[in-house]
């Protein structure tokens, strides 16, 4: 940690996303960051924490741009290297490592999911394994990237490095997971309505739990509430979905820069801070997989939801 920004400055640095956005022409005179005033409205990328917040719902986080879109290719490299060189002979170990990915997921799919649909498996086999690799980058010791990156703005475009921010987990950005938390709830909507029919869609919203043969207690008491309980529990599978995810990794991405930290107070707190690092990234191994895990399940469970009939209640 460099001897010139206080605990609380790393920190702060380390959270905040590389951020591109329209910052306002009501910020122009405004000192949003530390010794630094605002000259000019317009799309630009934020200096601090400040002006990205400024900048609104419309900005980018082009560092959970850049990484998860990386990552994404590189699954699909991987995957179409090792397709390309399958044989029926003795296998590589890629090809061994590919196949137990496939079986894998064909066997938490079928454990899921009852209805057919070609889709899900891919489905699955690319949320787990572009989840893993997110995750995986949390397991990089939290200083390298963010300094390399430090480095070439101040190097090559004359920034202060303090106000270079390069996240690299993708995962514990909430935009990344409720993103794909969204696409797997509107594959969700999508297939209930195919499935059921917008008439039968409606009425799991409406006709349960609670019922009654009465017409005026049916329609006038029973729908209102049945639909605010059905309407919130439909609500509540992506906030989860992605709340899982994000807390998880974000918790963990704390962790790591906090004991980051204790290199910056000594060679004897610097080699606890190494035990305590290694201790906690061997663990986080396991946490890292686990959430890929859930994830995907849960995607499968919502997937398996849409094809469930009201008869199946």
């Amino acid at each position: 940690m460099s001897s010139e920004i206080t605990s609380a400055q790393y920190i702060t640095h380390h959270l905040t996303n590389w951020t591109y956005g329209n910052l306002p022409a009501e910020a122009v005179g405004k000192t949003l960051c530390e010794g630094q005033t605002v000259e000019h409205a317009g799309w630009q990328v934020a200096h601090c924490a400040a002006e990205a917040k400024a900048m609104g719902f419309n900005a980018v986080h082009l560092d959970t741009m850049f990484w998860s879109i990386s990552l994404g290719l590189f699954f699909i490299w991987l995957f179409r290297k090792a397709a390309k060189r399958a044989t029926a002979d003795v296998p590589s170990g890629l090809q061994n490592f590919v196949e137990w990915c496939c079986e894998f997921i064909d066997t938490s799919v079928r454990g899921s999911f009852t209805a057919k649909n070609d889709l899900v498996a891919p489905m699955a086999l690319t949320i787990f394994i572009w989840v893993f690799l997110m995750n995986f980058m949390d397991l990089l010791p939290v200083d390298w990237l963010p300094m390399i990156a430090g480095w070439i703005g101040s190097t090559f475009f004359g920034a202060d490095p303090h106000h270079v921010y390069f996240k690299v987990v993708p995962s514990t950005d909430p935009n990344a997971t409720f993103g794909m938390s969204l696409a797997v709830f509107g594959l969700m909507l999508f297939y209930s309505i195919k499935i059921k029919g917008m008439g039968g869609f409606t009425g799991e919203l409406t006709l349960h739990p609670f019922s009654s043969k009465n017409i005026f207690i049916q329609y006038v008491i029973f729908v209102p509430v049945n639909f605010i309980l059905e309407f919130v529990s439909l609500l509540a599978k992506p906030l989860s979905l992605s709340l899982r995810l994000y807390g998880n990794m974000y918790a963990g991405e704390m962790i790591f820069i906090l004991i980051a930290m204790l290199y910056g107070a000594g060679w004897v707190m610097g080699i606890f801070g190494g035990v305590l690092q290694l201790g906690w990234a061997i663990f986080h191994i396991l946490i890292i997989t686990l959430q890929a895990f859930i994830f995907m399940t849960l995607a499968i469970v919502y997937m398996d939801m849409a094809y469930q009939t009201s008869d199946d209640h």
